[in-house]
């Protein structure tokens, strides 16, 4: 009988194998987004030839441009942990405020647009001290709010629809004649959702909140303040946001931007974003509001029904919070 030692093979190959399957996973849970929104774009520039040219890619970026508005203020209240359900009530509201006071009330444009933002960011400040010092779930702080800015959206209006005002309509103008301000907006505030999250003490507290609410308080971070902020903050978001969409239809409509606040969800979970908190990119965010924008244009291109059309919306939404659960739950 051999009494020589057993030599294991080499596990090398194994190793390189694991590696690579670890390298690819990671790629992908940082960039899944972007991957879709590739493959999205190869699919339908095969299936369509309009999808590709430059008149359809403009549009695409215009009807991504409000709901990428809307996500960037939402990504922040996500990565705390939260929610916030009036952001499209809240548009609504500021849209209509700006209108009226120009139409109505005969104040000066500029004036009424400060206004309605300003509206914004009361409406968000509000959801933010019930959630931070009312100790109300975020989820029934902003739904009681988007209850609230869409009632006053019907009563300031009457429930009808008010011309937006010259200043408000230049927002849904081009400028230079080519360049969509729509776009133009949604690039700066991206920009400044971006330097206020990653470049800021206030977007540091952000994440630590998101991570860890009680070692953040024990840090010495003001969590209810940082709370109220990340509201106010999404707020004045939606407030842009809804004068865009005023400025692209040319009037403030009751209606407006209803159902809005889920595709605002929708894009940051589909970027990446986790909706237990502490996760979350603007770069992603927008990646998301162009795959929905990019799914929609899709679908219209290819004459699939809208009621179809809205299936289909719900379905990604499902998907992304899915992988959501599945990228944060632990192994066994």
């Amino acid at each position: 009988m051999s009494t020589e030692p057993v030599i294991a093979a080499p596990d090398r190959p194994v190793r390189t194998a694991t590696a690579l399957r670890e390298r690819v996973g990671g790629f992908l849970s940082r960039n899944g987004a972007l991957v879709a929104l590739a493959l999205l774009v190869i699919v339908l520039a095969s299936v369509s030839r309009t999808f590709l040219t430059v008149p359809n890619l403009t549009n695409v970026l215009i009807q991504a441009s409000v709901v990428a508005i809307l996500a960037f203020g939402m990504t922040l209240v996500i990565v705390t942990g939260g929610i916030d359900l009036s952001v499209g009530s809240v548009a609504a509201l500021s849209a209509m405020c700006a209108a009226w006071l120009t139409t109505s009330a005969g104040i000066h444009p500029l004036l009424a647009v400060v206004v309605g933002l300003c509206v914004g960011v009361v409406a968000g400040s509000v959801s933010g001290i019930m959630v931070a010092f009312g100790r109300l779930p975020s989820f029934i702080a902003t739904m009681a709010m988007l209850s609230i800015a869409r009632g006053l959206t019907l009563v300031v209006s009457d429930g009808r629809a008010i011309p937006a005002g010259d200043v408000v309509s230049l927002l849904g103008s081009r400028l230079f004649g080519w360049l969509p301000m729509p776009v133009v907006v949604m690039a700066v505030m991206g920009l400044i959702a971006a330097v206020l999250l990653n470049r800021t003490v206030f977007g540091r507290a952000i994440f630590a909140i998101g991570g860890n609410e009680e070692a953040a308080r024990l840090s010495g971070i003001p969590v209810r303040a940082t709370h109220v902020g990340v509201y106010a903050v999404a707020g004045l978001f939606a407030a842009v946001a809804g004068l865009v969409l005023a400025g692209r239809l040319s009037t403030a409509q009751p209606q407006a931007a209803a159902g809005y606040e889920l595709d605002a969800i929708a894009a940051v979970v589909i970027g990446g974003a986790s909706l237990a908190g502490g996760v979350g990119r603007i770069t992603g965010t927008l990646i998301g509001a162009l795959v929905l924008a990019v799914i929609r244009n899709g679908l219209n291109l290819l004459n699939v029904n809208a009621f179809w059309q809205e299936i289909v919306i719900g379905a990604v939404i499902a998907i992304a919070v899915l992988i959501d659960v599945l990228r944060r739950k632990k192994p066994g």
